[in-house]
């Protein structure tokens, strides 16, 4: 694979090119907050709020993968642009909304939308940045992971708390518009401007049938807790695995007869990209679930108010973003090695809120828990860059976009589960009770379950680890065979 020359603005992109993410991963946390005032103002009710809130992961994990093949055919840039444009007016359209059903719709609307641009971002750095610099670049992407997360939280309720304009909960959706507006001037002067060389083909039948295939999984794991799990929601979850087992067999068929399928399956020959999905699905199965159960504990179990309890995830949120900047140069040198410490930081945070939780139980307190989540936060800023870099690092620049796409995916798809699995187990440990006592014991055993997937994330850490030496070890045209240590190769730039 040939290096692309790398370009001397690629630094002032990379803001730029972050903003799209930070967008998605605000309203995506943002309008937890203001659902008090959408029952109040807009009378929604429970169906409605779960589509409100649910329905924007929904759409944007079911578009991720037909959005980066998108950017692949028709060039980032432009799908970069068109999906910021569209964004930027589906918020208004949140912001203008009457009624429930048409804040529905925008949501809905919305996560389409982001599931266009979100890809192109991954799919930037990876094609605008030489492999060395890639770690930097995506220590970024964990910084703004954790900004976005927190501005939801914190800057969200304080803006309710403001009452701009008198706007009430519309101005978290209206603050998107002058923050659009100028990343679209930046990106208009800074994109790249490059052709695939390739004639745009868009496969049809991958789009309806992998679309299809996930929301038949997606719809289920985003209502059916709340629903109770009725009957269709398992009839549907049954028939995803059959449903996606048809597309990606016409995919492979297309592909032999020189088409240009949706879902490129050579990417998943590759030993480094397959164990980089894994680790990426574990990971966010981990830790959306612990943030859910978190904030219920937080909230219902201790009683804080939404914005407290959104400063309570202050600590981690910085320490992820601190960690993710200082452990590029850590990543730079020791590799996977990070990665590594990552995962043991990470569970050594899940592990002494599981202890706290089971000896103190409802003596619980705010500052264990702020602890915990300050260590997982920490680690996580460790795991991050390499989280994200590995995967991509040795895709080809034609084929970025639907491995961004796919990687999100996994990462949404992954997170959707979490949130249903670990939710429903820990409600089922709640019943119907609603002490301190209660919470907290619910809230461990979510606890030591995440640990155990944080053990499973550093046994692939390990396969990983085994898959880069065995590349850096096999010949390539024109060396020979070398040794490396997989502990010290640079996570990001070792594909």
């Amino acid at each position: 694979m040939a290096t692309p020359i790398p370009d001397s603005r690629r630094w002032l992109m990379l803001p730029v090119i972050m903003a799209a993410f930070f967008m998605y991963g605000f309203d995506g946390n943002v309008v937890n907050v203001a659902i008090p005032s959408l029952q109040h103002e807009l009378h929604a009710g429970q169906a409605a709020l779960e589509l409100i809130v649910g329905g924007y992961v929904f759409t944007y994990a079911a578009g991720l993968v037909t959005g980066g093949r998108l950017g692949d055919l028709f060039g980032h840039r432009r799908l970069f642009l068109a999906g910021m444009a569209s964004f930027t007016v589906a918020s208004v359209l949140c912001g203008l909304a009457q009624n429930t059903t048409e804040l529905v719709l925008a949501r809905l609307l919305q996560g389409l939308t982001a599931a266009v641009m979100v890809p192109q971002v991954l799919a930037l750095v990876a094609a605008v940045f030489p492999l060395q610099e890639r770690p930097r670049a995506m220590s970024w992407y964990g910084v703004t992971a954790g900004l976005s997360g927190i501005c939801g939280q914190i800057f969200g309720g304080l803006l309710l708390v403001a009452d701009v304009f008198g706007l009430g909960w519309r101005v978290i959706f209206f603050v998107n518009v002058p923050i659009g507006l100028l990343v679209l001037g930046l990106a208009l002067r800074l994109l790249p401007r490059a052709d695939t060389g390739r004639r745009p083909s868009l496969d049809l039948v991958g789009v309806v049938g992998i679309s299809g295939s996930l929301a038949f999984a997606l719809v289920p794991l985003v209502l059916g807790r709340d629903l109770g799990w009725p009957v269709w929601a398992w009839v549907l979850l049954a028939a995803s695995v059959p449903a996606m087992a048809l597309v990606l067999v016409w995919e492979g068929r297309l592909a032999r007869s020189g088409g240009q399928p949706l879902l490129d399956l050579g990417l998943f020959r590759g030993r480094i990209f397959n164990a980089g999905l894994a680790i990426n699905a574990t990971f966010m199965l981990f830790f959306t679930s612990t943030i859910f159960v978190m904030s219920l504990l937080l909230q219902n179990g201790l009683g804080l108010s939404a914005l407290r309890a959104g400063l309570a995830f202050g600590p981690m949120a910085v320490l992820a973003m601190v960690a993710s900047l200082g452990g590029r140069r850590l990543v730079t040198r020791y590799g996977l090695r990070v990665l590594t410490l990552g995962c043991a930081v990470t569970g050594a945070g899940v592990l002494l809120a599981a202890v706290a939780l089971q000896t103190l139980g409802g003596r619980i307190t705010e500052p264990w828990l702020v602890v915990a989540l300050g260590l997982v936060g920490l680690g996580n800023g460790l795991i991050l860059p390499s989280l994200v870099g590995v995967p991509l690092a040795g895709v080809a620049p034609q084929q970025a976009g639907v491995a961004a796409g796919m990687l999100s995916t996994t990462q949404q798809f992954a997170s959707v589960t979490g949130v249903a699995l670990i939710g429903t187990l820990f409600f089922t440990s709640l019943g119907s009770r609603t002490g301190r006592a209660d919470y907290a014991t619910a809230a461990e055993l979510a606890a030591w379950v995440a640990l155990g997937a944080v053990v499973v994330m550093t046994a692939l850490v390990q396969v990983l680890a085994r898959a880069v030496a065995a590349q850096a070890a096999a010949p390539a045209p024109g060396r020979p065979a070398a040794g490396s240590d997989p502990k010290t190769a640079p996570a990001g730039a070792e594909a």
